[in-house]
């Protein structure tokens, strides 16, 4: 039975719940702050937030946005991707990233892009070699 499931959190409480998971990415938020941005991100720049959920536990979150932009036409632009620091190496991160790719298929958009900082060594190296994205 596959216990691995993802979903997207919309109410507080759900946004609240994935936040020590996020903080491990965005370490200079607080509960109060990250809150109010996802919040408004949510309404003002079509933020979504998903959580990849094992035995009901949350292993990794993402949070993405929906753009067009002339450069690269209609795009999802990845903000946020972080898995547990206790639960990497499981292929959380692929399974994550795949869903947003698959995401972006059935809702019109033609790829998915992201950056990430130069001193996430690992990060890159996940990026690079097991999902195939170019630097």
């Amino acid at each position: 039975m596959n216990t691995v499931t993802s979903k997207e959190l919309h109410s507080q409480e759900e946004i609240l719940e994935a936040f020590s998971v996020m903080h491990q990415l965005r370490t200079h938020l607080d509960e109060k702050t990250y809150l109010e941005l996802v919040m408004e991100a949510k309404e003002k720049d079509m933020y979504r937030l998903f959580a990849l959920y094992d035995q009901g536990e949350i292993v990794a979150v993402t949070g993405f946005k929906p753009m067009i932009t002339l450069y690269y036409g209609r795009f999802v632009w990845v903000c946020d991707l972080v898995t547990d620091n206790s639960k990497r190496s499981n292929g959380y991160g692929e399974k994550l990233l795949s869903f947003v790719h698959e995401w972006a298929d059935e809702n019109g958009y033609e790829r998915v892009a992201l950056s990430s900082g130069l001193q996430r060594v690992d990060a890159h190296r996940f990026y690079e070699e097991k999902m195939a994205m170019i630097k």
